[in-house]
């Protein structure tokens, strides 16, 4: 086979490769398969270039020097991604730059060799070229054992192809300066033959060793991702059994503090309660006898109180008729209580003990005697709201003192049952206190 009909070969090969990396470039858009590219381009340019004839002997003489330069200059750079040696190797990085420098000199120095002065047609030349085609062969045997101790199959591959170049270009330089210039054109016997095979294996192990390298950087993201997700999942039952536990730990927090609430309750009545019995026993004694009947029988439901949130408004109202009958017992004619509530809204729910503590800071900030009678009245509105509403007649140094620690002690009781607080209106004869009422089939949470 002659020499033309390799080359055509060779070429056809190289366009090969050049399609397959022009694919992995669209594909993984890494600027890596860019300088691949590059780097086939000017070797494809190179050959057919140099076998053109109809060039003046000094541009034939320009091209046949600079071409594997300029191939060199972006094999460097290649390397210099392909290796990564911003981060493997900045000692090396730092002679790569520096040969770089030394090749673009050289270029420019074979300009004004070639077409400015006639320097290309003497010896000494082409010594001079030979000496930095050494010199660059070296330094590759240099680079090629550096890179060769990691024991890195990616690098490897890589250095190996390199290696496959150089000695390809040793080949070729040692036959251009033993074989006749005018031998046989058999393709074997042409020094370029085994430059151009060693490019050809170079790319070869170059395709594969960007191909490995690129499965190996996927499987390693397909694991970091999959390491990702399980940590990703763990913290998320993490997060959702501390949310749990926190929100247990609340519930139970919000529960004591109900507790709370109401056993302020039951001390203060018990308090008020007494001080009324002290005067019955003292003024009316068979009243007394009643009045304890009665004390025994609120109480019982205050007890009963302390252990749940919520009750239904027939059981609060009849709690308060009982209370009722007590505040009667104490004060006569002094106060009334009126009714009104629309039977759809008995089974609704309100926190217990509420309408007592109500009427309990009516009776105590209000005048409450025979001749200016306290009138209270518990009534639904046309809203779905209860209302409890006193006339108003306070007396002056309790209005000054009052803490208004019950109504808090009611509003605080619906922030924690997440409901809507007391609404209150006070006008010159009354004063009003509108109570949400839950409905029955709400569902209620701390």
């Amino acid at each position: 086979m002659g020499y033309e009909t390799w080359l055509v070969l060779f070429l056809g090969m190289m366009t090969a490769l050049l399609l397959y990396n022009v694919v992995q470039w669209s594909l993984y858009r890494e600027r890596i398969y860019g300088l691949y590219t590059v780097y086939l381009l000017v070797w494809l340019a190179y050959f057919p270039l140099r076998s053109f004839s109809d060039f003046p002997d000094n541009a034939a003489h320009f091209i046949r020097i600079t071409g594997p330069m300029l191939a060199y200059f972006v094999y460097y750079d290649f390397t210099i991604a392909f290796l990564n040696l911003r981060t493997y190797r900045p000692g090396l990085l730092r002679l790569f730059r520096g040969v770089q420098t030394g090749l673009i000199a050289y270029l420019l120095l074979e300009v004004g060799f070639c077409f400015i002065t006639d320097y290309w047609r003497l010896p000494v030349h082409e010594l001079i070229h030979t000496g930095v085609r050494l010199s660059l062969a070296v330094l590759s045997g240099y680079i090629i054992g550096t890179i060769y101790q990691r024991k890195d199959p990616v690098r490897r591959l890589f250095i190996t192809g390199s290696a496959l170049l150089v000695l390809g270009a040793l080949t070729a330089m040692i036959l251009t300066m033993t074989l006749p210039l005018d031998g046989p054109a058999y393709f074997w016997l042409v020094p370029l033959t085994y430059l151009q095979i060693g490019i050809v294996l170079e790319l070869i192990f170059f395709s594969v060793g960007l191909a490995y390298r690129h499965r190996r950087d996927l499987l390693k993201k397909t694991l970091f991702e999959q390491a990702l997700t399980r940590e990703r999942k763990q913290r998320q039952r993490d997060y959702t059994e501390a949310r749990q536990v926190v929100e247990l730990l609340q519930q139970e927090v919000d529960e004591m503090h109900m507790r709370a609430l109401q056993a302020q309750i039951s001390p203060h009545f018990l308090f008020n309660s007494l001080n009324s019995l002290s005067a019955l026993i003292a003024d009316e004694p068979p009243k007394a006898e009643q009045f304890v009947d009665e004390l025994s029988s609120v109480y019982r439901y205050v007890l009963q109180a302390n252990d749940r949130e919520l009750t239904s408004l027939a059981m609060e109202m009849k709690f308060i008729n009982s209370y009722y009958h007590l505040l009667k017992t104490r004060y006569g004619q002094g106060i009334s209580l009126k009714v009104s509530i629309n039977p759809a809204y008995e089974d609704h729910l309100l926190p217990p003990l509420t309408l007592q503590l109500l009427i309990e800071n009516a009776v105590k900030h209000n005048i409450v005697a025979q001749n200016t009678p306290l009138t209270i009245q518990i009534f639904t509105n046309n809203t779905g709201a209860l209302v409890v509403r006193n006339n108003l007649q306070r007396k002056g140094a309790n209005r000054l003192t009052s803490t208004k620690k019950g109504l808090q002690n009611i509003n605080m009781k619906y922030k924690l049952l997440n409901q809507s607080p007391l609404d209150i209106h006070e006008s010159d004869i009354s004063f009003d206190v509108i109570v949400p009422l839950i409905p029955a089939t709400a569902q209620i949470a701390f």
